[in-house]
């Protein structure tokens, strides 16, 4: 990915946050077949290894874990706000004209090596993580837990996914947010942003805002 300096995001919080508030990926690999992606949710453990792994499942019936092979390198892309900037948000373009539109967004890429893991203590530790997150941003008062299920059919829907665990090697962080703009410009931009509901965008574009103060 092209990431010039001024849009590098390369706090190690900063991408883990990311990652733990956008844990849709998208895994690619390159198989027999050539390039594949699959969009998975991710959990991040990042207490293994030196910089983390991440974790998930996949359907026993998507050929995916018997195509990847132990070892391959693999990359997960995950994607946060973004939005299209026109050039009349900026005050400088009613002044000069000198501006085109472009297009906002956050993006960080986790690249790392896979393996399958086809066992039952992994594959329940996953779902059982998993559940535990999402479930606790649903506000209800009474969250579902694995334990609800009868054991006869949690273990047949168990049995029909296989695990799959990536050790992460790199990531890499990009967050567009108009810093290569003028101050005005940028806070400008976000202000139109907010009004059209893009209020998470609009607000990590005031955040890159206050960092040029």
């Amino acid at each position: 990915m092209y990431v010039p300096q001024h849009f590098a995001e390369e706090s190690p919080d900063a991408l883990h946050g990311f990652i733990a508030s956008h844990p849709f990926g998208a895994l690619v690999t390159n198989g027999p077949n050539g390039l594949d992606a699959n969009h998975l949710p991710f959990l991040l453990d990042t207490n293994s290894g030196q910089h983390g792994r991440l974790l998930a499942h996949v359907a026993r019936a998507n050929p995916v874990w018997r195509e990847a092979k132990v070892g391959d390198e693999v990359l997960v892309i995950f994607r946060g706000e973004q939005a299209y900037i026109s050039p009349n948000w900026y005050p400088s373009k009613h002044e000069h004209h000198r501006q085109v539109p472009t297009w906002n967004y956050r993006v960080v890429h986790v690249h790392g090596r896979i393996t399958i893991r086809d066992d039952e203590p992994f594959v329940r530790g996953v779902v059982a993580r998993l559940t535990r997150i999402h479930e606790a941003g649903t506000a209800s008062n009474t969250p579902w837990k694995m334990g609800d299920a009868p054991a006869d059919y949690l273990d047949h829907m168990l049995a029909a996914i296989v695990g799959i665990e990536i050790e992460i090697t790199r990531i890499v962080g990009k967050s567009k947010l108009s810093q290569n703009r003028e101050s005005r410009d940028l806070a400008s931009a976000a202000d139109e942003l907010e009004k059209r509901g893009e209020i998470a965008l609009a607000g990590a574009m005031r955040k890159a805002f206050d960092g040029k103060h």
